[in-house]
């Protein structure tokens, strides 16, 4: 079905739809946020006043089968993915998740196979996927500039952060039963995404995934490697209780390297034997809204398609399993 305006619904209006996505849903042409849900109805009510949202429920089902709402954006967090997308595909509506796409691979297999049958597009947010920097380098790897890509290398570590040290309040972010893991499905799963964007589909994946601090019961270390179905190899590296914050990524061919950050605006720079080249770009004031540019145009017919999809999505859960060992 083509819609001549998406009109979005947001279940679970929290932090990352302040202003990371929610703005979003209501700048990008012929898009519009009509309705917004969270469990709490006086937190609903608050998020729809602040941001000129017409209504606001408390009860996701009632929101799922508003007629006025023409797709879900389900912003909650992953032990609710699965059971939400299931709910909105039976309601014949296009389904915009949260990253990442489930707690497992086996939920998101559920999910792509639940919106197949009812019809109706799959999409996942790893927004990078829509950024300009990312497109750049897509853009240097498409016209060979460091020749044939031969392994990719990325490193991520920080500091602990005060919430994780907190056993009586921990983050839902390093809760296996509602994040799937720790802060490695968190984060990892953003520089794991754009590599399948960049490169291609991982189609093998091994590592080592332990607890060193002891802050809480979720992986804090964990080391992977793997091989894309291209052939070109890659290792990982994340720890999150290191003494600084690190986000590095090189991916280096037979004739240069492109160097970038998952998280960071350093530039993106490439490096060849005549010297190197930068480029810099400014962070969007909504990350998601390039990503959610691509998804309305595509469901309004205005040739655009987006990339960020279930079958990627779900990928990206598969590597992340791998490494960790479920």
């Amino acid at each position: 079905m083509t819609h001549k305006i998406v009109r979005w619904g947001i279940i679970g209006c929290g932090d990352v739809t302040e202003r990371k996505s929610g703005p979003a849903f209501q700048k990008v042409e012929h898009s519009e946020l009509v309705a917004v849900m969270r469990r709490t109805g006086e937190l609903a009510k608050d998020y729809a006043k602040r941001h000129g949202v017409p209504k606001w429920y408390d009860d996701a089902d009632a929101l799922i089968n508003d007629p006025e709402v023409d797709a879900v954006y389900i912003a909650t967090p992953p032990g609710f993915h699965m059971e939400y997308t299931l709910k909105v595909a039976a309601a014949g509506k296009p389904v915009y998740v949260e990253k990442p796409m489930a707690r497992n691979y086996q939920e998101c297999i559920n999910m792509v196979a639940a919106c197949k049958s009812a019809g109706v597009p799959l999409y996942v947010a790893y927004y990078r996927r829509g950024q300009e920097r990312f497109l750049k380098i897509k853009e240097i790897l498409d016209q060979n500039r460091i020749g044939d890509v031969r392994f990719v290398s990325s490193t991520q570590y920080q500091k602990a952060g005060d919430d994780v040290k907190d056993s009586e309040q921990l983050p839902w972010r390093v809760q296996p039963h509602v994040a799937g893991g720790g802060l490695f499905f968190d984060l990892a799963s953003h520089t794991l995404d754009i590599l399948d964007f960049l490169l291609g589909p991982i189609q093998e994946a091994k590592g080592f995934a332990s607890n060193q601090a002891g802050y809480y019961e979720a992986e804090d270390i964990v080391t992977g490697t793997y091989r894309f179905t291209s052939g070109v190899q890659g290792v990982g590296k994340w720890c999150f209780t290191a003494f600084e914050d690190v986000d590095r990524n090189e991916i280096v061919g037979s004739k240069g390297k492109i160097s970038f950050s998952t998280f960071g605006d350093d530039p993106v720079t490439l490096t060849t034997s005549e010297g190197k080249e930068e480029w810099s770009f400014e962070r969007p004031m909504h990350v998601h809204q390039p990503l959610v540019e691509t998804i309305v145009k595509e469901l309004t017919g205005d040739g655009g398609e987006c990339s960020g999809r279930g079958d990627s999505g779900a990928r990206t859960n598969w590597v992340m399993d791998r490494i960790v060992g479920k």
